[in-house]
């Protein structure tokens, strides 16, 4: 396998160091979320769609999505910064999106930090437009 090309596989609990040292290193973590929690939900809630990306023997990418019955959503998409511009965010999306239409999911919705012009770029290339909302939050559980 060249340093190319990208296996993409559901997450495995081994894979937690490394997924959690990939949104570190592409600065994803936030203070207020842990995330070995945050890890650790999501393998109760459909962690098949949970997905790694592995190049060259390590894990390179990583993304959440889910399916709420009425939309679907992407969080903690990553690319290590050493592996990208290689297609791996878009294989990651194209199989995130095979695995939401299958079970039925009709529109995806994601947020993104509005500073952040490379990524809306990034996901306006995947045909994704913006949505005329604001995002609201409410937390039940505090994780600090």
């Amino acid at each position: 396998m060249s340093h190319h090309d990208l296996n993409i596989r559901a997450f495995h609990p081994a894979d937690e160091a490394a997924v959690i040292q990939l949104w570190h290193d592409c600065g994803l973590t936030r203070p207020w979320n842990d995330p070995k929690k945050d890890v650790a939900r999501k393998l109760t809630v459909q962690p098949g769609l949970f997905l790694v990306g592995e190049a060259g023997g390590r894990i390179v990418a990583a993304a959440m999505a889910g399916y709420d019955g009425h939309r679907g959503w992407i969080n903690y998409l990553a690319v290590a910064p050493d592996c990208r511009r290689r297609g791996h965010a878009s294989a990651l999306m194209r199989a995130a999106e095979r695995k939401l239409l299958e079970l039925g999911c009709p529109k995806i919705n994601l947020l993104i930090r509005a500073e952040n012009a490379a990524v809306r770029d990034f996901y306006q290339s995947l045909g994704f437009g913006m949505d005329d909302v604001l995002s609201m939050g409410k937390r039940l559980i505090p994780d600090l």
